[in-house]
């Protein structure tokens, strides 16, 4: 599902993170305006350390979106729900196995063997973590990642979230109108 990422892409997330990117191994996911939004991570960098988060969120504008919804109290809401549902605690098991079959067909790395992101299977931890999974694999496979799809809408609607030249270089990012940290994930 992930296609390689180029140098221009690796640019853009530098601009989008506001530092380099690290182990980027693909574009995971394309906004619809067709910048990164989440790339495919090395499941260890090139330091050796291991790295469990196969796909991170890069956007500023769904990282912004994200994190207003983790303020609002939807983790809490979704931990009771995940607590009280067997059938979405089996859904969101499924979706943590998927995530380890994903990144272990890629490298098995001992030391991350188990853990997955965002919290799964157990709770939620992690709304940054969830969506990039279900924009990285398609709808129907993440159930948390899906509904925060869904709840935060089109966060592309404004416009790049980085401007590009025609060479396809990042000139600058666009302001973030909510003053929202491009650096989680």
């Amino acid at each position: 599902m992930s296609e390689p990422a180029t140098d221009a892409d690796r640019a853009v997330v530098a601009v989008q993170l506001g530092r380099p990117p690290r182990g980027t191994r693909g574009v995971a996911y394309r906004c619809p305006c067709g910048l990164p939004a989440v790339v495919e991570t090395a499941p260890r960098l090139a330091d050796g350390t291991p790295f469990p988060t196969l796909y991170y969120l890069t956007c500023p504008r769904a990282v912004a979106a994200c994190s207003r919804l983790e303020s609002s109290g939807l983790m809490r809401q979704m931990n009771a729900r995940l607590a009280e549902d067997p059938e979405l605690a089996a859904q969101y098991q499924a979706a943590h196995q998927d995530y380890l079959a994903r990144r272990e067909a890629l490298d098995e790395v001992p030391e991350i063997a188990g853990v997955s992101a965002g919290g799964m299977p157990g709770r939620v931890k992690c709304l940054h973590a969830l969506l990039a999974h279900a924009l990285a694999v398609g709808p129907g496979v993440n159930p948390f990642g899906d509904e925060v799809r869904e709840l935060i809408g089109e966060w592309w609607a404004e416009g790049r979230c980085v401007e590009v030249t025609p060479e396809g270089a990042p000139e600058s990012p666009a302001p973030d109108p909510t003053g929202g940290d491009a650096t989680s994930g």
